[in-house]
């Protein structure tokens, strides 16, 4: 019985379920068990970036550093116990069983890739740019899982029960299992985020190559694989083979290339899936706290070389282009961006840096009114969270998205701070405004404004023997919410919208 695949298995298949769990309770109000930034805290790759790029010690370094002492005394297990990503590699590479198997030489080529974007992320880090995310397997499976996946569920199953009410008329019993889903498993709403579909292209690309190359991603890519194949090479538990007949199979059937032939093996590379143990003919592969074998040792040194002299030169190139980049880029100095941030977010240029892309905060929204943005604040904001009033506002009450970012990118606050903190002002555009441009009674804004004083006012005037009621904002005690622009009910453009340049930014 294949004991330990049977365990790895188990374990991938928990920590997936758990993954998916913690980020499917990262809802309004918040009532998981497990607090939503758990796996990014022990990212050995985001926290040290982050911290390096920011020049700050974040409370995850500890867990992080922990993670790399568990990969010193047993190898790269995450890669192949634990990843969330790893295990949906696995699973869209076994669709296919027979593929292509790259010689020593290419395969020794093809994984030097990811020390390559390692060194190219700690460089930038240096120069003040944090470049983690881009490629972090945990920030792209979240932004699947939760800005893909969840959504996606969640809609065929809420539109299931509507379809199944309507046409069968079960509204007794069954239709109070539904509302009760709603308000518990579903979710209130079933939210939607822009950029989905570019979102699931680069998920589907990642997990697409073990198509065609077992573990390609984690193999040439990942640079969290990267970062622990660094600490494994060290590691204290190690494969030992007592009697190889150079048989060839080990070599053959391991999933990220480790295995060179004969005896000797890559610690690095080694997930520790434990398929060499069982594919052997001869039985007579193991793991063991042993000391490294000579013929290991020689293996190794050949793989561990360092970077070429042109992978060298293509650093140093980097280098220079990151700093020459964080000194000409306008918005790097700016406090500010065009777009709305959340409540008490950092300010541009240390927001871009700190924020890591995993959607936490877009994804505890109770108003979905946190999106992706593409470019409309620079490429260096790709993908970090920006509130657009027309989906949803930000609830006067709500503090969560704060309380959920795993790098403190989004401060978090108090209720009594948050409700001081300014995302902007909003301001009348009077030239489409229903009072004051076509004499016509509408005070929505007013009406739904959440500030006690009211920071949305109304003027009134007479016109033809009619009292009309014109609003205008009070920008001492506007704090931006959207709300009025969310609730305007003039299209294409609302009447009034929210200027974010005079957005607190800590």
């Amino acid at each position: 019985m294949k004991k330990l695949i049977f365990l790895r298995r188990v374990s991938q298949g928990f920590f997936l379920l758990l993954f998916i769990y913690i980020l499917w309770s990262t809802t309004y109000p918040l009532t998981g068990l497990l607090p939503p930034e758990t796996f990014f805290k022990t990212n050995p790759s985001i926290m040290l970036f982050t911290s390096i790029s920011e020049r700050v010690l974040l409370a995850g370094l500890i867990f992080a550093g922990l993670m790399l002492v568990l990969t010193f005394i047993f190898g790269r297990f995450y890669c192949g116990w634990v990843c969330p990503l790893g295990t949906m590699i696995d699973v869209t590479g076994a669709l296919k069983k027979r593929k292509y198997i790259p010689d020593n030489g290419l395969n020794s080529r093809i994984r030097k890739g990811k020390f390559i974007i390692l060194g190219v992320i700690f460089i930038f880090a240096l120069a003040g740019i944090q470049l983690a995310w881009v490629l972090d397997p945990m920030t792209i499976v979240a932004r699947f899982v939760s800005l893909n996946l969840i959504p996606t569920v969640t809609l065929l199953i809420d539109r299931t029960f509507v379809l199944i009410i309507r046409n069968f008329e079960l509204y007794g019993g069954f239709y109070d299992l539904y509302r009760g889903l709603k308000t518990t498993f579903l979710g209130v709403n079933v939210h939607y985020f822009s950029n989905s579909l570019i979102i699931f292209a680069v998920f589907a690309a990642v997990c697409g190559g073990s198509l065609f190359i077992s573990r390609l991603w984690c193999r040439s890519v990942c640079p969290l694989g990267a970062f622990y194949a660094l600490v494994a090479r060290f590691s204290l538990l190690r494969r030992v083979v007592d009697k190889c007949t150079d048989c060839g199979v080990c070599v053959e059937m391991c999933r990220t290339g480790a295995i060179t032939g004969a005896a000797s093996y890559n610690s690095g590379e080694c997930i520790l899936c434990m398929d060499c143990i069982y594919s052997c003919p001869q039985k007579t592969t193991r793991f063991s706290f042993i000391k490294r074998q000579k013929a290991q040792e020689g293996d190794d040194r050949e793989e561990g070389r360092g970077l070429s002299r042109k992978s060298f030169l293509f650093l140093l190139l980097t280098s220079i282009f990151a700093l020459g980049y964080k000194r000409r880029n306008p918005n790097m100095k700016k406090g500010a961006g065009p777009v709305i941030r959340p409540p008490a977010a950092l300010k541009e240029k240390d927001f871009n840096d700190r924020c890591i892309r995993c959607g936490n905060c877009m994804k505890v929204c109770p108003t979905n009114g946190l999106q992706p943005v593409m470019l409309q604040a620079g490429v260096e904001s790709l993908w970090t969270p920006a509130l657009v009033p027309e989906i949803g506002y930000c609830e006067y009450q709500c503090t969560l998205c704060g309380s959920v970012c795993p790098t403190g990118a989004i401060t978090e606050l108090s209720h009594s701070r948050k409700l001081t903190i300014k995302l902007g002002t909003a301001m009348v555009d009077r030239s489409i405004c229903l009072p004051w441009n076509h004499k016509s009674d509408c005070i929505v804004c007013e009406e739904h404004c959440p500030v006690p004083d009211k920071a949305i006012k109304v003027t009134e005037e007479r016109h033809n023997g009619k009292i009309f009621k014109k609003p205008f904002v009070d920008p001492t005690l506007c704090v931006g919410c959207g709300i009025c622009q969310a609730k305007c009910p003039v299209r294409p453009d609302r009447a009034i919208r929210v200027d974010p340049s005079t957005a607190d930014r800590l």
